[in-house]
């Protein structure tokens, strides 16, 4: 473990973090933003804890390496499903958020692969 895979895993995991407290405590520009995308609110809740899962799963891998693994995936394939669901509301503008809360993950993974 080097330190540049520590620095990149706690940034993923503060951005992942931030981002999953901001849907569950129904932070105004995230819920509007939702609303316009059209995800029913039913979903915000288990939207918002899978974020925080995966940013906890992140911080756990840095012990447990396949804790790490896993949060990866497992954000990769929510910040995925959020581009395609921004997509389909034909907001292609905002399609660059949610891979700027990917990058971090995937490079923190990468950076743990190389170490």
């Amino acid at each position: 473990m080097n330190t540049a895979h520590v620095v990149v895993t706690v940034l993923a995991a503060l951005m992942s973090g931030y981002s999953g407290a901001a849907l569950l405590t129904r932070a105004q520009w995230v819920v509007q933003i939702l609303a316009e995308y059209k995800v029913p609110s039913g979903w915000w809740p288990w939207l918002g804890a899978a974020k925080a899962a995966g940013a906890l799963g992140l911080l756990v891998g840095l012990f447990v390496p396949v804790v790490g693994t896993a949060a990866t995936i497992g954000l990769a394939l929510y910040y995925g499903g959020a581009v395609i669901t921004v997509a389909r509301a034909r907001w292609y503008s905002h399609i660059p958020f949610p891979l700027v809360y990917l990058a971090p993950a995937v490079t923190a993974y990468a950076l743990g692969l190389a170490a």
